[in-house]
């Protein structure tokens, strides 16, 4: 295989040498017959890359894939366009000498982000602030990438405010199923009253008609004594009258 290869190098570097005394007006033939010298010209292991591959054996082990891991993007400046940090202490005496112009304000909580341009440079600063505090600036000259950079600022105040979002959505949570909670003990508190209440009548009214049969039952036996002694009474009247009626002589009409 090599002496071939050999063989094959030296063939076309001798016809490449031969094409570069043609004349001038061969020049396109010499160019379309130079191709295969310049082929000559590579490596062995570039120009026989097909014999290479095809000699692997075809149970070889594949290559090992190297993982990919997440990484932070920082924002670059489009069309290669300077980024640079800023002095927060330069920028806040800027701000303070009112040389500043506000272009845009995003807050969320304890986090805010302007866009402010600088007229007397033609320069824009891209503030993070912190509890009104300015804690990162970044500066440009190209007034599309401040608004990347603005945006980009703002979703990382954003992301910074999830925590404050949640915790007063808990708060609010919590407070509320406080108050639920209250609710329905005091509730419970009225039906367990209501309940307490509704037993006791019913227990005083079941006495209540438990001393009214007493009641009855001891008047019907009054009654019905009573009526005995009456009527005992009567047969006395009846039985004396008789005794007097027979005293009484008869007179005849």
């Amino acid at each position: 295989m090599k002496n071939l290869l050999n063989m094959r190098r030296a063939a076309v570097s001798n016809g490449a040498a031969a094409h570069l005394h043609f004349p001038q007006q061969h020049a396109s033939q010499h160019a379309a017959e130079s191709e295969p010298a310049q082929l000559a010209d590579l490596p062995a292991s570039e120009s026989d890359a097909g014999a290479t591959i095809d000699e692997r054996p075809a149970s070889a082990p594949p290559r090992p894939v190297t993982p990919l891991h997440a990484v932070q993007v920082t924002p670059s400046a489009s069309n290669g366009r300077a980024v640079q940090l800023a002095d927060a202490n330069d920028v806040e005496r800027m701000a303070d000498d009112a040389a500043l112009k506000t272009f845009h304000t995003f807050r969320t909580f304890d986090y805010s982000v302007s866009l402010l341009f600088y007229p007397k440079e033609l320069k824009y600063f891209v503030a993070l602030f912190q509890e009104d505090r300015m804690w990162r600036v970044l500066t440009t000259s190209d007034m599309n990438t401040a608004r990347q950079l603005f945006h980009h600022m703002q979703e990382q105040a954003t992301r910074l405010a999830d925590g404050e979002t949640r915790r007063l959505q808990l708060e609010a949570q919590n407070e509320q199923l406080k108050r639920l909670i209250a609710e329905s003990e005091a509730h419970a508190e009225r039906l367990r009253r209501g309940l307490q209440r509704t037993t006791e009548q019913d227990q005083a009214v079941t006495g209540r008609q438990h001393q009214l049969r007493k009641d009855l039952a001891q008047l019907e036996a009054q009654r019905t004594a009573a009526q005995a002694q009456l009527n005992k009474a009567h047969r006395q009247v009846h039985q004396l009258n008789v005794a007097n009626n027979e005293a009484i002589p008869h007179i005849p009409r």
